[in-house]
């Protein structure tokens, strides 16, 4: 049992951490800067200051041990329905295997249900077979075939 795992929005002064925890594995260290560069805190307070955003840390007895972001998107299909966009997901290296990815979970999707959203949807590298195994069991399912357009 996780007792003292607890859930807030990020502030500014967490920025350091999460950016640590993007680029703590293969793929998010290819990609991430380290340090708290102008882009990111371009970056932050955009998503703090969109309704629709939610930026959260999970901490554990007050280790920041985990990070995932929230957009809630409104659209015009299912009559007007609002759905969840879980991104940026992880688990601090040093606390992974306990679970917390788990309550992460349980806490994102009922957030989603707190906003009144009818689906919860995730995207995830084709090469992070074990995040995609994971998702799986929490009940996800590749329902659609994702497609995406590199930009820069």
């Amino acid at each position: 049992m996780l007792t003292g795992l607890t859930f807030r929005l990020a502030t500014p002064e967490d920025l350091p951490e999460i950016i640590s925890m993007l680029a703590d594995d293969k793929l998010g260290a290819a990609r991430e800067k380290k340090g708290l560069s102008v882009k990111y805190l371009q970056a932050f307070e955009k998503i703090q200051q969109d309704p629709n955003q939610e930026l959260t840390i999970a901490e554990l007895n007050g280790d920041k041990v985990a990070t995932f972001q929230l957009t809630f998107i409104q659209y015009l299909t299912y009559e007007g329905g609002l759905r969840a966009q879980v991104e940026a997901v992880r688990t601090h290296s040093a606390y992974r295997g306990q679970g917390i990815g788990t309550r992460v979970f349980e806490y994102a999707i009922n957030r989603a249900i707190e906003k009144g959203c009818h689906l919860i949807q995730l995207t995830s590298d084709k090469k992070r077979p074990d995040a995609i195994r994971f998702y799986e069991k929490l009940g996800f399912r590749c329902t659609h075939e994702g497609m995406k357009l590199k930009l820069s």
